[in-house]
């Protein structure tokens, strides 16, 4: 077969059918050491390159790629890893407190010093008085007036996370003096909606909608499930005051 003959069937099939023949045949090449050396392709500094330079060219680059992608999960995970201690040392301290003032005590304490944020805030809901008043970051409201400062948050049980109006931030963080610019609530539910967990940074866009809040999440469902015992030891202390301090 001459040349012309060769570049004239040559020119008759498409890319198409010449790339899907090749798909199909991987080992094409195997036994073409001759024809792999004279193919050549373009490079972007201008010069022409084999079909073997270019593919060690984008193994490297796949290698770089890949080398970045694992550095980064690497990062995450260890960046989960100190999430994660902070939060076991968190939950014991919650676990340990002996009423919610200690509670919301450890909460603030463990928000602003491990965590590095500006402000937590334990707001539980209930019509009735706690027998000794709220401290720091406990704030007790009744469930009608947290339904009208932050009902639209009330609805469902996971995080919502962004930048709340002026109201709402000063209705969750009222012993805040400096302005609050990112929230990230969480809803504090058993059987009933109990209260909310808020916590707050003055960096505007720290908390956005789109973050992951399994950690904050974590927290709030150890908080759910003691609350109601906790709440409980209180209104009983509560009624054992006010039956003491009734006349004869």
């Amino acid at each position: 077969m001459t040349d012309q003959t060769a570049r004239k069937k040559a020119g008759e099939l498409s890319k198409e059918a010449v790339a899907d023949y090749l798909r199909a045949h991987p080992e094409f090449f195997l036994d073409q050491d001759e024809l792999l050396r004279s193919l050549t392709l373009p490079h972007h500094s201008g010069r022409a390159i084999s079909l073997v330079e270019r593919q060690v060219h984008l193994f490297r680059e796949q290698r770089d790629t890949l080398r970045q992608e694992l550095l980064e999960l690497v990062a995450i995970a260890r960046h989960n890893d100190r999430l994660f201690a902070k939060s076991k040392r968190l939950l014991l301290q919650v676990i340990e407190a002996r009423n919610l003032n200690e509670m919301a005590a450890a909460i603030d304490d463990s928000i602003r010093r491990d965590f590095g944020l500006d402000a937590a805030s334990l707001v539980l809901f209930s019509d009735k008085p706690l027998p000794v008043s709220a401290e720091g970051a406990l704030h007790l409201v009744s469930p009608a007036e947290a339904q009208a400062r932050i009902g639209a948050f009330l609805d469902g049980d996971r995080a919502v996370c962004g930048q709340f109006r002026d109201s709402e931030r000063a209705f969750l963080f009222p012993q805040i003096e400096d302005p609050i610019a990112s929230v990230a609530l969480i809803p504090l539910r058993d059987h009933q909606l109990r209260g909310v967990f808020a916590v707050g940074c003055r960096q505007p866009g720290y908390f956005d909608q789109s973050m992951g809040s399994l950690f904050l999440t974590y927290i709030s469902d150890t908080l759910s499930r003691l609350l109601p015992a906790m709440l409980q030891q209180h209104q009983t202390r509560a009624t054992l005051v006010e039956a003491i301090a009734e006349p004869l």
